[in-house]
């Protein structure tokens, strides 16, 4: 494999909190040396950097992919080149695919489809319950063997609290790491949008941020019978934080995420009800949207992913209520991201350490960290790159993105895997 010598760069050092000026020398895959200076190996191939930003790879939790059953809104294979160009190098699938991930055949199924399309690294969660159903849990010891690194019926939240118990108990012996959605199932079915006087005026049916609150809280209650790993998927709201913050200062294993939207968009952006910004939960109110960036910056919250959700035009052309939640995430996510740290709300290393090193830590992943003996997943980027999205352009099949038209920052410039280049426009 080919030496790599990165010069000239600022590494963005998420364990260490620093974005420093430096070299970073991989060898066979594998980062071996980082720091002020590293001499050069003879054959080695040196990128300069030109002053430009290098980091590791971004470790998405919960993105859809949608093999099998839709391919016409996302395969393996755009998902994979979308992720290669916004400097994704680990995707997080989700199993609500149809047919749900549910049994270690259709596991084995889609992990054989990623491997053989996808140019980054996929690793697949599996359904908690059959069908995502909430009824039976699926076989967790099997789906863990089959190569399941976490379990979650996604936006199907279980409601028979006996049957989440039992499959709460049965991850515990385990080991297995469980994901749920903080979220009332009767309050918030059928909701478009978070109650207020937003929704009213615009007559749509919407859903009280008390609804997160009352789903934490009972997921709390069953881990502190259970004692569980549990990973809570989103947190959008500032009325859940006060439980989360309980939940870890009680010693429970709990983390948690939000996502890129809820981070960077409120619900004024819907607008005049414009369906690219119906996504689930919905968009919140702007105090919340600051809640979620103080709780990052604080470390409440561990995670950010992108929860690329991919739909297409019919999906989409629909009035607003009708119309399916969702948006794809993949390729806008770094420069979205990158609105917090042009707005000095947090720093390049506060954020790749959630969307890197806490994702790929909470997985027991290797990759995640800018350290000797870790493995070369990096993206070399530029912050300040300013451009104007156009959705058309974006590689994923779907063209669902709410930032369409926006003015954005940050490109990326080469994406690598395991010190492979997936991605290059230096």
């Amino acid at each position: 494999m080919t030496t790599l010598l990165f010069t000239n760069v600022h590494l963005v050092n998420p364990e260490a909190g620093t974005a420093d000026l430096g070299s970073l020398l991989v060898e066979d895959g594998v980062i071996t040396a980082l720091g002020a200076e590293v001499a050069v190996p003879e054959g080695a191939e040196v990128v300069d950097g030109t002053g430009k930003y290098l980091a590791p790879g971004i470790v998405d939790i919960g993105v859809k992919v949608c093999e099998p059953g839709e391919r016409h809104k996302e395969s393996f294979r755009t998902a994979g080149q979308a992720a290669a160009a916004g400097g994704v190098t680990t995707i997080v699938t989700r199993p609500d695919t149809a047919p749900t991930i549910d049994n270690p055949e259709t596991l084995e199924f889609v992990t054989r489809r990623a491997q053989e399309a996808a140019p980054v690294n996929v690793v697949p969660m599996a359904a908690l319950t059959k069908d995502r159903a909430g009824r039976e849990m699926t076989e967790i010891g099997f789906l863990q063997d089959a190569g399941a690194v976490a379990f979650t019926d996604c936006d199907h939240v279980v409601s028979d609290t006996k049957v989440l118990t039992r499959a709460l108990s049965y991850a515990k012996s385990l080991g297995a790491l469980v994901m749920g959605h903080p979220q009332e199932p009767i309050l918030s079915k059928g909701a478009a949008v978070t109650s207020g006087k937003f929704a009213s005026l615009r007559g749509l049916p919407a859903v009280s941020a008390m609804a997160e609150r009352m789903g934490i809280d009972r997921d709390i209650a069953l881990l502190e019978m259970t004692g569980a790993k549990y990973h809570f998927d989103q947190i959008t709201t500032a009325r859940a934080l006060p439980a989360l913050e309980r939940a870890k200062s009680n010693g429970l294993d709990v983390t948690a995420g939000t996502s890129i939207h809820h981070l960077t968009l409120n619900e004024f952006d819907v607008a005049d009800y414009r369906t690219f910004f119906k996504v689930k939960p919905p968009l919140r109110a702007e105090d919340d949207r600051l809640a979620l960036v103080a709780a990052l910056r604080d470390g409440l919250i561990d995670v950010i992913s992108s929860f690329h959700t991919p739909q297409d035009e019919e999906s989409k052309r629909l009035p607003f209520e009708e119309a399916a939640s969702g948006a794809v995430g993949l390729e806008t996510f770094l420069p979205a991201v990158l609105r917090l740290y042009h707005s000095g709300d947090l720093t390049l290393a506060q954020l790749w350490r959630a969307m890197s090193l806490n994702p790929a830590a909470r997985l027991g992943l290797a990759t995640g960290r800018l350290a000797a003996g870790a493995p070369a997943d990096l993206v070399l980027f530029d912050p300040d790159a300013p451009f104007v999205l156009d959705r058309f352009k974006l590689r994923s099949k779907s063209k669902n993105t709410p930032f369409d038209g926006q003015r954005l920052q940050g490109k990326v410039l080469a994406t690598y895997v395991n010190g492979t280049p997936v991605f290059g426009d230096l």
